[in-house]
């Protein structure tokens, strides 16, 4: 690599996103060949996020550790162009969205876990409740823009990696211990080695809370979550002439969450926003998930290497929760407890008749398997240096609903069973998914330019078959419906070194997104634009993006979690649609050549998104649609600032955020009162001690002035954020 592109990438680290501007990467040893070779792990380093087309942002291990985030919402806040949807307070189901793609269970963006693709069934149903553990995460990746092409299949806004924890390059680990309000424990712990041809890890976390909404009548309102992962390596010499690594990574991870989709009432909320009503007591998810991988990388020669995963994932989850009264919808309930006002008492605890409310066994097992590789070749032409990657994925997965319903009457505020449903005799079908997807990028330094063109395809065919819920037997196909889809999204992007000081960059990209099994929509489709600045000088740091996504067709997704009366798994044809903005971030340490280190940093996004065409649907965000009318759950403002103080052994952080106003409703002009989330203000505290080499004592507030806010109005009724919440812990090392 030339001095002059070490000296771009040195420039475009500088400014990645405001928060993480005063950490550096650790230099890459000779043993850290995953580093150095895997490229499934799509990004690698912070280097290789950087050199890549379009944005990118690298959250490493130090920065995680900074603020001690166990929750995924929490770190991506500072991130500019990322737009977050609380739901239940710890981060367990995020809501994610990148550049307007949507934040609703991150169905509209790529995401993986050392670079595989880690949704229960990424093709055929992405919004399925599953997130890795992020406490055992060391490191976060985002790219938007073309750089999002090399992951896939959706590449309308973006991709997330998160990087679990390294084998280390000696024996190493770390005990992490923290307790805090709500009955919140943490325990983390792993420990590792590594030889001269062998190497291993094991790691465990251990999360629970007794949760912050209080239940009428007394309930259950936290969570427990188990994970544990294991890793073994063999390696040969990193001096060997074809160098070769092969690793193996088995997981297995449990969560047992007395969580619900019932929201409260305006009314309610205004009096306790904290109350869950007395229909919700037995609502309960419980997922399990396993995964193993199998990584080779081989050195072929000093200008060849080739990375290969093979990986089948397993999930499986039961969330049992009340899902109608007398056949009226929750969400209906909620937003007009007027007209439903028997309903309504029934679920606040008043006696019911027989059978008036129905939970639902939301039975549903899932399985994701397949392989992919990536070849790199580096070769010059002329003046010009060239890093191409091929990459082959070829993958299936799987979606099984096999669910029921159990009728309840409420009797002294007690739910009494009075019908136990059958299994399968609700919904009783598989979706299935298998796709090959291939892709090309070639990395082009010539001069003071750094050329990025790639291409991606992708071959999908799906298939959903119907199975009769009269029985809720697999032995009578009441209906199989099958489709295909073919798409070529091609990327370019472009960066050029103006000066020491100053990088220009721009990429044009497809952005696309796949209809899911029996879907009638569209693929969803979109012509996708940015163009940056970033610029670092004696410590000063900053980037400046405005980007552009303009659909031909929007797509939205019919879930669970959406609410409104749609069938779940149908989606909906948006027509155009344009999405843009502006992505902007500052940072700068007063304190850089004193005792104490004085950072500020500030992370700023603008959005204005609207539909360009109207129609009528039947999607619950959507409804009737004028041309204008503004796109749901997208504030127009979004600011993360932080202050921070660090001397050799402690450190003392400031930061707050602020959401801005959404509409929970297509619209424009004046926001109706039941369609309008408020804007807040939301401030964190953060501080550390570090003992000696081994032992650091560390503190955060969440939510420091216990500010009362509104996170969503969907899937029924208004949901509340998280109350202010302390932690204290200590962390070993060795």
């Amino acid at each position: 690599m030339s001095t002059l592109l070490r000296a771009a990438i040195a420039l475009a680290l500088l400014p990645a996103a405001p928060a993480f501007a005063n950490t550096a990467p650790e230099p890459v040893e000779a043993e850290e060949a995953l580093v150095r070779l895997d490229r499934i792990n799509v990004f690698g380093s912070r280097e290789e996020v950087e050199k890549t087309a379009g944005s990118a942002h690298y959250i490493d291990k130090k920065t995680l550790e900074h603020f001690n985030y166990r929750d995924v919402n929490r770190v991506l806040r500072q991130v500019p162009g990322v737009y977050i949807v609380e739901e239940e307070g710890f981060g367990l189901r995020p809501n994610i969205g990148i550049r307007g793609s949507g934040t609703d269970r991150n169905n509209r963006i790529t995401v993986m876990e050392d670079g595989v693709l880690i949704a229960p069934a990424p093709y055929a149903a992405p919004a399925a409740y599953y997130f890795p553990t992020m406490a055992r995460m060391s490191g976060l990746e985002i790219k938007k823009g073309a750089a999002s092409v090399q992951a896939g299949p959706r590449t309308t806004g973006g991709a997330l990696n998160l990087i679990s924890t390294a084998i280390p390059t000696e024996t190493a680990g770390e005990l992490d211990l923290a307790m805090g309000g709500h009955g919140t424990l943490l325990g983390h712990a792993w420990a590792g080695t590594q030889g001269e041809n062998f190497g291993g890890l094991v790691e465990a976390v251990r999360q629970e809370s007794d949760g912050f909404k209080r239940v009428d009548g007394g309930g259950d309102s936290g969570f427990v979550l188990d994970d544990a992962v294991a890793k073994l390596r063999w390696n040969t010499s990193p001096s060997a002439s074809r160098y070769q690594q092969l690793d193996l990574k088995v997981g297995y991870n449990t969560q047992d969450s007395d969580e619900t989709y019932l929201g409260l009432t305006e009314a309610d909320y205004a009096a306790d926003p904290f109350r869950r009503y007395a229909g919700s007591r037995l609502d309960n998810i419980q997922t399990r998930q396993s995964l193993v991988e199998l990584r080779h990388l081989v050195e072929l020669s000093d200008n060849i290497d080739l990375s290969t995963v093979a990986y089948r994932t397993e999930f499986s989850r039961n969330w049992y929760k009340l899902n109608d009264v007398q056949g009226v919808s929750i969400s209906s309930i909620l937003d007009d407890p007027a007209t439903y006002a028997d309903q309504y008492a029934w679920i606040t605890g008043a006696n019911s008749p027989a059978n008036a409310l129905r939970l639902r066994n939301n039975k549903r097992s899932y399985y994701a398997q397949g392989i992919q590789g990536v070849l790199g070749i580096g070769f010059a032409t002329g003046e010009a240096s060239h890093d191409l990657e091929i990459g082959l994925r070829v993958h299936r997965d799987q979606e099984d609903r096999y669910q029921d319903d159990d009728r309840y009457q409420m009797a002294g505020g007690e739910l009494v069973l009075t019908s136990d449903g059958a299994p399968g005799t609700q919904e009783n079908r598989v979706g299935d998914a298998e796709a090959v997807s291939l892709y090309l990028q070639d990395t082009i330094e010539w001069g003071r330019w750094v050329l990025s063109p790639g291409v991606r395809y992708e071959r999908i065919d799906l298939a959903r078959t119907n199975y009769s819920t009269a029985t809720g037997l697999r032995d009578v196909v009441l209906s199989r419906d099958e489709s295909g889809v073919d798409a070529l999204i091609p990327g370019f992007g472009a960066t050029f070194l103006a000066s020491d000081d100053l990088v220009v960059f721009a990429s044009l990209h497809r952005g696309f997104n796949p209809p899911g099994p029996g879907s009638n929509a569209d693929p969803e489709e979109s012509v996708n634009l940015e163009f940056g600045l970033r610029y670092g000088r004696d410590g000063l740091a900053a980037e400046l993006v405005g980007f552009v996504n303009d659909y031909s067709n929007l797509v939205g997704t019919c879930t669970a979690s959406t609410g409104g009366n749609c069938n779940i798994g149908d989606q909906y044809d948006g027509g155009d649609a344009r999405v843009q903005g502006i992505e902007a971030s500052l940072s700068y340490d007063f304190g850089a050549d004193g005792p104490v280190s004085v950072p500020v940093r500030l992370g700023y996004t603008f959005t204005n998104a609207e539909f360009r065409s109207s129609f009528s649907s039947s999607f619950g965000e959507w409804g009737d649609v004028v041309s204008g009318d503004e796109v749901p759950y997208l504030p127009e403002h979004l600011l993360h600032a932080s202050l921070g103080a660090q001397g050799e052994h402690w450190r003392l952080d400031l930061a707050g955020n602020y959401i801005g106003e959404m509409r929970t409703q297509a619209g424009q002009g004046a926001v109706p009162a039941d369609e309008h989330i408020k804007a807040v203000v939301l401030w964190e505290l953060a501080l550390g001690y570090q003992v000696n080499a081994q032992f650091e004592f560390y503190g955060r507030v969440e939510n420091l002035f216990d500010k009362d806010y509104v996170t969503a109005r969907r899937p029924a009724g208004l949901r509340p954020g998280l109350p202010r919440t302390a932690v204290l812990g200590v962390r070993y090392t060795f």
